[in-house]
């Protein structure tokens, strides 16, 4: 033990004696005197530490017990190693971190994608895997995982095996090999690494499951979905619980060092395998063992059911336990071991504790009801605090205060509000359901109409969806975005409140063989004009630009006047001004991803370009953007609209009723401007603020009367050759001769047409 181990010792020694011996939880010391323990919301106890002097040195000045308490987007985020940590207990000897989990994927022709993730082996020496609350896990149908390691400095390794012919095979639930392996961890494990193999590249399984994986993860945090087979590879990290013990030593040899560590009111304790040893407080005693003053007595009278003292005695605190004595008019029977009264006493006091009981019982009746109410309402008001933290309130209020913006800019509704509003979510008023979670329709107070999101119960990563899209709607005013009039912090599970949509989603219309003969062309080119608006609105004029990242036909909403309003912003992102793109995990839906967003991993404001094409492909089509029921050649709606179009056969794919009740020049205009934003590369697509322009342009032309087209044509050509700035694109319809059309990028007249949706 170093001098200045002793120094800090001498000084905690003066700090404690100033302190009550009887402590209460929130006494109890965690770090030594000095330190910070805490990196954000995670609590460092001793032997850990964040700086130097505050945790335990191992052995030649090693740093095995150093937390590093970096900064990520603003939020603290905790360390040991290369790995994440997300609790430490000094009671059970355990860490939780984020492990590695090994994806292996390959393309469809067998060959292995590039694996851009390092793999990271656990190898600080004080670790081993806990084979208790950890399982080993492969996930795939055509995938065997080694888990490879050391075991009392052996190597040792085991192999998991998944396999299936078709993803009907795949049991929800079930982990015994078909689809997903799962095997127990022997004790003591060290330094261990886990790879994920394939027994034929995926080529028969390819179509469902492209990935095999390899982890280790904590086993009441785990259970398996088929789901898996393709979404796994979106969880880089998964949980794993770790033991921890002190030195190599046993307890009978530490304790004869100068280096032990264990404090004062605490037990040494033999690490059930291989060596080393920790610290516990004794009975009668809480707090960090590992201090030398750190186990406090706490007084077990406070709390009745520490103590089994009965109504005819009083508890006494003392060190380390408690007595019960007999109350006043009462003695202890040795033999029984029961207070029982005393004789002269008893009598004369009979009618006196009749008389007292008799009162008390009155009192207790007229106080009972106030007393429940009173706790019961207290109760309910730390219930719902638990349930604000729960739901992000504190991560919320950080971002809002990081883009220097106000709650108060919404309303804060009130549990009994919105459960009212929505007859207790009653399931009669269920909207739709999504990947993060319910809408409802509600009725406030004063009889607006109201569309509610509940998030998904114990799903706790769609918090962070919930928190962004709350983000991201306090930035934006815009007649096409759906309104945010408030949240709701205060239930299980959060919730948004939003302005109600009456007429359902642009998808409904589109697919819908009733709804879609109602739709004419004008409105499917108001309806693409407006969104296209919207979304230019939110790249180019928001106070902080805004990629929406999943726009679709199910996210635009139509109100009765066929008035769009883009929503859903749980996977939105804010660009900060000094970027043009983000790196991300990829997210969105399939049929409607960029591809370029899919290789790279980088989002930026054409990935909106590209989904948007799809839509205005799905308005001129009538068909749904990914259909296994078509062809495979026709599957994905975004590669055939190009192909039709390159081919000259779009009058082949267009819906009936719009051919029937437009010039073909507009659609092929439309087409070809669906086409541009479809370019596989993202620097060939147009702005959304050149997309809006020009739908703009084509919508107020389809609006003249044949008598005034000429007219206005001559006008848009005199504004168009005014301008600065402009983009091309091919024309390849079918006509004799591909022609080049150049789109005024921001004609005054035109561009103040769509930023008046503001």
């Amino acid at each position: 033990m170093g001098f200045h181990r002793i120094l800090v010792q001498l000084t905690w020694v003066g700090v404690i004696s100033s302190v009550m011996v009887a402590a209460t939880d929130t006494q109890f010391p965690s770090a030594l005197p000095n330190c910070p323990d805490r990196c954000g919301e995670l609590e460092i106890p001793y032997p850990f530490g964040l700086t130097e002097d505050c945790y335990l040195n191992g052995t030649n000045g090693s740093t095995e017990f150093l937390i590093a308490c970096g900064n990520k987007f603003g939020i603290p985020e905790p360390k040991i190693g290369d790995f994440l940590v997300t609790n430490i207990s000094v009671q059970e000897g355990q860490i939780e971190i984020m492990m590695d989990n090994d994806i292996d994927c390959y393309y469809k022709n067998g060959t292995p994608q590039s694996n851009v993730m390092r793999k990271r082996s656990l190898t600080n020496p004080i670790f081993t895997i806990s084979h208790t609350k950890n399982k080993f896990v492969s996930v795939g149908c055509d995938t065997y995982a080694y888990l490879k390691g050391f075991r009392n400095d052996k190597r040792f390794s085991s192999v998991c095996l998944s396999v299936c012919d078709s993803k009907s095979d795949v049991v929800n639930g079930s982990c015994s090999g078909i689809g997903c392996c799962q095997t127990n961890i022997p004790e003591g494990l060290k330094n261990i690494t886990v790879e994920a193999n394939s027994l034929s590249n995926h080529e028969f399984v390819w179509e469902f499951n492209p990935c095999g994986y390899a982890f280790i993860i904590r086993e009441d945090k785990f259970n398996f979905s088929s789901a898996y087979l393709n979404t796994l590879r979106n969880n880089k990290t998964l949980p794993v619980v770790l033991d921890w013990t002190i030195d190599s030593e046993k307890c009978d040899l530490a304790r004869n060092k100068s280096d032990y560590i264990c404090g004062g009111n605490s037990t040494c304790v033999n690490s059930t395998y291989g060596s080393g040893y920790r610290c516990k407080c004794n009975d009668g005693y809480r707090g960090n063992p590992y201090l030398d003053h750190g186990c406090q007595d706490i007084d077990e009278c406070k709390v009745k059911d520490n103590n089994n003292c009965t109504s005819k005695q009083k508890c006494v605190n003392k060190p380390g336990s408690y007595d019960c004595l007999c109350i006043e008019a009462y003695h202890m029977d040795v033999s029984e071991r029961v207070c029982v009264p005393d004789r002269s006493a008893g009598q004369s006091s009979l009618a006196i504790y009749l008389a007292v009981g008799l009162f008390s019982l009155l009192v207790l009746l007229l106080g009972y009801s106030w007393i429940y109410w009173g706790l019961k309402r207290r109760k309910l008001i730390k219930l719902k605090e638990k349930f604000f933290q729960q739901n992000g309130g504190l991560l919320l209020k950080q971002r809002l205060s990081n883009h220097q913006m106000s709650v108060e800019t919404t309303k804060i509704f009130t549990t009994e509000e919105l459960k009212k509003a929505t007859n207790n979510c009653n399931e009669s008023r269920v909207l739709g359901q999504g990947g993060y979670g319910t809408v409802y329709k509600g009725v406030l107070s004063d009889n607006t109409m109201v569309a509610i999101k509940k998030s998904k119960i114990g799903d706790q990563s769609q918090i962070e969806q919930f928190i962004n899209e709350m983000i991201v709607l306090t930035q934006i005013n815009h007649r096409n975005v759906v309104k945010l009039f408030g949240c709701c912090l205060e239930t299980e599970v959060p919730l948004l409140v939003y302005e109600f949509i009456t007429n359902g989603t642009l998808s409904n219309h589109i697919h819908d063989k009733s709804l879609s003969s109602l739709l004419s062309w004008e409105k499917r080119l108001k309806i693409a004009t407006e969104t296209a608006g919207a979304l230019a609105y939110l790249h180019s004029s928001a106070s902080m630009p805004i990629i929406h990242r999943d726009v679709k036909t199910t996210n635009i909403l139509l109100d009765d006047n066929y008035t769009a309003k883009v929503a859903d912003f749980g996977a939105s992102r804010l660009v900060p001004l000094d970027q043009t793109q983000l790196n991300t995990l990829v997210q969105g839906t399939l049929g409607y991803l960029d591809p370029e967003y899919m290789q790279t991993s980088q989002l930026t404001e054409k990935s909106d370009v590209y989904s948007f094409g799809v839509v205005m492909a799905e308005l001129l089509t009538g068909k749904k953007a990914l259909s296994f029921d078509r062809p495979e050649i026709d599957r994905n709606l975004a590669i055939s609209f190009v192909s039709a179009i390159k081919e000259d056969r779009l009058l082949q794919i267009l819906e009936d009723n719009i051919v029937n009740e437009v010039k073909i020049e507009q659609l092929k205009e439309v087409a070809n401007l669906a086409k541009g934003c479809l370019s596989l590369r993202g620097e060939d697509r147009p702005s959304m603020k050149e997309v809006a322009a020009e739908l703009e342009r084509l919508r107020i032309m389809e609006k003249h009367s044949l008598g005034n087209i000429d007219v206005y044509a001559k006008k848009t050509e005199h504004l168009l050759s005014a301008t600065s700035h402009s983009f091309n694109v091919d024309v390849d319809i079918g006509c004799s001769a591909s022609t080049t059309v150049e789109y005024d990028s921001i004609g005054d007249q035109v561009l103040k047409s769509v930023e008046d949706g503001r």
